[in-house]
């Protein structure tokens, strides 16, 4: 009875080691040209989903200048998210969740004005959390999971 439970497990075990999905890690980019490599990947995709690290809107790489408002802020983290997504082969659309985190609440509206701007479907489940101080100085530090979404789900979220 023991060798027969065992096998019947060893049966159910098998498959679902055949069905695991390799993981794939988008390594994140300097922080300046020529710069050291962070310690973290950009994205790490485990089956269908990505899981989208944590980025800013930091010094632009080329002057060294922190965006100049709350508005210019949000197009850059959210083109950073972006960039992201898109180099793992998914779009802004399969986002299904987002947190942001700011340095000053008081952003939340400029913000949402111009992540609205970016997707053409019904928008992630999300969180808007005031940080007090982000690395660089940014205004905004933005994560996420995004979903492949497939035919079968005709794309409805």
């Amino acid at each position: 009875m023991k060798s027969m439970l065992a096998a019947l497990v060893g049966l159910c075990v098998v498959p679902s080691l055949a069905l695991a999905a390799p993981v794939k890690h988008f390594p994140a980019g300097g922080a300046t040209p020529g710069g050291p490599t962070p310690a973290f990947s950009a994205a790490v995709q485990a089956g269908d989903t990505l899981y989208v690290s944590g980025t800013t809107d930091g010094r632009d790489p080329d002057t060294g200048k922190l965006p100049v408002d709350a508005k210019t802020g949000a197009k850059v983290v959210m083109n950073n998210v972006k960039k992201t997504l898109e180099a793992a082969g998914y779009t802004m659309d399969d986002l299904v969740w987002v947190q942001i985190f700011a340095s000053d609440l008081k952003d939340y509206g400029d913000f949402n004005g111009v992540y609205r701007t970016y997707f053409k479907g019904a928008l992630p489940a999300r969180a808007f959390i005031g940080a007090g101080s982000l690395l660089g100085g940014a205004h905004f530090e933005v994560m996420g999971m995004a979903v492949k979404q497939t035919a079968a789900q005709g794309g409805a979220r």
